[in-house]
């Protein structure tokens, strides 16, 4: 239970259910943790409201010390490669269901459950598959295609069949007090603090040209760690090159030089990829499917996912080829791959 309004009407959907139900709040940093950035105090004491209004148990557990060695660790490692990691996905495969799933189970719990919007369903052959949400504008499968069958066997995700109106509906039909509570965005160890303010504590902070393809000097960035391709903010490049007046967005990153190459316009051809390589493949259901295949994929969390064709390219590599060309594919982001609702795995973008 995070204090949030998810997980606060999956606990009373389970108790409704007749479930046992236990509540656990995660607390998952402790660097420079303060109310100013990071509300896990505040998120604690909803928690435990929640908890009291729905008549169950709830404690807090600390699993800072694994989230920095499994999460932490690995995102720093990626920023300082020039690549735009996603720690999200590693906290769902690392840390809430993997550290808290060893918890719950020492615990005595058979199951686990979260606020995720995600379905699950077990298929003849006695698979788990993870499916998209029923509401298709809150799907989370993207941040959960790293789970293992071993860890979605125990998982129930009561939202998944439920829109994101009808949560805050009965929550605040219930007098479930996070009701009107605002969803998190973002990292919790950043918060709402600059992004290239918290990243200088731990990467050297290395300016150097911003270039257009041409190799013409248009503007300075602060280090290639603190842009992600597709960026369009924060670039403080004067004037024009083309004379339309277009925006400025970051196309790559020339890491041997240490430049930033940007171009104007939000459908440059540089921005657009159709063949997206991808690296360290997962799937769920631990073999992978039956390859070259036509399914779809998605590049990015908020995008819809996009046909392709998927295809090994090698030991530990696939390709995915698009029917249409996909915006600013991210090295260190997902290729998140789909067999309709189903979502059978991904890999990371190079």
């Amino acid at each position: 239970m995070s204090g949030g309004v998810d997980s606060s009407v999956a606990a009373w959907l389970l108790k409704g259910q007749g479930y046992d139900v236990v509540g656990v709040f995660m607390k998952n940093w402790e660097d420079d943790d303060t109310d100013e950035y990071c509300t896990s105090r505040e998120d604690l004491v909803d928690a435990a409201a929640v908890a009291d209004v729905i008549g169950i148990e709830i404690e807090a557990v600390n699993f800072a010390e694994r989230y920095r060695e499994r999460v932490f660790a690995s995102f720093l490692r990626d920023y300082e490669a020039g690549r735009t990691p996603n720690p999200d996905v590693l906290c769902n495969s690392e840390i809430k269901f993997r550290a808290f799933l060893d918890h719950a189970r020492a615990m005595g719990a058979d199951r686990i459950a979260t606020g995720h919007y995600a379905r699950t369903r077990r298929t003849a052959a006695g698979k788990v598959e993870l499916l998209a949400a029923a509401d298709a504008s809150k799907d989370q499968t993207y941040f959960l295609h790293r789970l293992t069958q071993e860890q979605l066997e125990p998982v129930l995700f009561p939202l998944g069949a439920i829109a994101k109106s009808e949560v805050r509906a009965i929550a605040r039909r219930e007098g479930i007090p996070t009701w009107a509570k605002r969803d998190s965005t973002g990292i919790c160890f950043i918060g709402e603090r600059p992004f290239r303010d918290f990243l200088a504590r731990y990467l050297p902070r290395t300016p150097g040209p911003i270039v257009t393809p041409e190799g013409v000097e248009v503007g300075t960035h602060q280090g290639l760690a603190y842009y992600t391709l597709g960026q369009r903010e924060g670039l403080r490049i004067g004037g024009t090159r083309d004379g339309t007046g277009a925006p400025w967005f970051v196309a790559a990153k020339d890491v041997a030089r240490n430049a930033l190459v940007a171009v104007q316009g939000h459908e440059h051809p540089l921005l657009l990829r159709s063949v997206v390589p991808a690296i360290e493949p997962h799937w769920i259901a631990g073999v992978a499917p039956a390859l070259p295949a036509r399914v779809t994929a998605r590049t990015r969390y908020r995008t819809s996912a996009a046909a392709c064709t998927i295809e090994m390219a090698a030991a530990g590599r696939l390709v995915a080829r698009f029917d249409a060309p996909q915006w600013a594919p991210t090295p260190g982001q997902y290729l998140v791959v789909y067999d309709g609702d189903v979502c059978l795995g991904g890999a990371v973008i190079e």
